[in-house]
């Protein structure tokens, strides 16, 4: 098991991709602490962690845009686990909106999730890995962090903003023995992406009906297929893992081809 013995940290793990990652480094023998704003789905997830794969888990509601909540987050996950050996920043929100529909409160929201999110996890958590001198963060970016997309305008810039900030930070805390690594997943269809308000935007965008949207996606995959939280896990496993000592600062694509830069 590569993770035994490890404590990680996932936000917005009550679902998705952010559930699909916890149960993988359950299974891969680390101790997890199910972080959501759903307080109530992040208790439920990590019920069933623990239940299902026999693991020590704790749950902790969060909002990730607030650094009084962060905060109690980290202090809360120390004091049950001891310490934190990784941190995976995967809470975000995503829309597509027309730039010029777009307001405001939504590009707050996005950044403020998304970017600013990332920041205040990796600020609250650094201090006690430079102490130990070891720790490993994965940020979850996009393959929209590495290519723009129309009407996209706020995710992807807060997905470009995690990569860079993955790479400065990386640069930063590498001589205290810390890995910081991005992953950048293609489209998964998790329940956002299934539900009826972000099928419809999506369609109009591209014109086409939105029951043909999943297989229009998957016309633009080399590999043919929708990524799933299973592929992305793997991958963030690796990177949480000894098998990685010798990466950081990368953002590393799982999008079946779609995305090669």
């Amino acid at each position: 098991m590569r993770l035994a013995g490890k404590t990680a940290v996932i936000t917005g793990a009550a679902r998705g991709i952010g559930r699909g990652i916890a149960e993988a480094f359950a299974g891969e023998g680390a101790a997890v602490a199910i972080c959501d704003i759903d307080g109530h789905g992040a208790r439920k997830t990590a019920v069933e962690i623990r239940d299902g794969l026999g693991v020590e888990t704790c749950a902790v509601e969060v909002d990730v845009r607030d650094r009084g909540s962060v905060l109690t987050m980290t202090d809360t996950i120390t004091r049950h686990f001891g310490r934190i050996d990784v941190v995976v920043n995967n809470a975000g929100i995503s829309k597509v909106v027309a730039f010029l529909e777009m307001d405001e409160a939504l590009w707050d929201a996005t950044v403020d999730t998304n970017l600013k999110g990332t920041f205040l996890c990796c600020q609250a958590v650094l201090p006690q890995m430079v102490q130990r001198r070891n720790g490993k963060i994965v940020n979850v970016s996009s393959q929209s962090g590495k290519r723009g997309s129309a009407q996209y305008a706020a995710y992807c810039a807060s997905k470009f903003g995690v990569i860079g900030l993955t790479q400065s930070l990386a640069q930063e805390y590498a001589p205290f023995g810390i890995h910081i690594n991005a992953v950048c997943p293609g489209v998964v269809f998790t329940e956002l992406w299934r539900s009826q308000d972000m099928l419809d935007k999506y369609a109009a965008k591209r014109g086409i009906p939105p029951e043909t949207v999943e297989d229009y996606f998957k016309t633009q995959i080399p590999l043919g297929r929708l990524c799933t939280p299973e592929d992305v896990a793997k991958v963030v496993v690796f990177l949480a893992s000894e098998d990685s000592d010798y990466m950081t600062g990368q953002a590393l694509n799982v999008t079946g081809g779609a995305e090669m830069r």
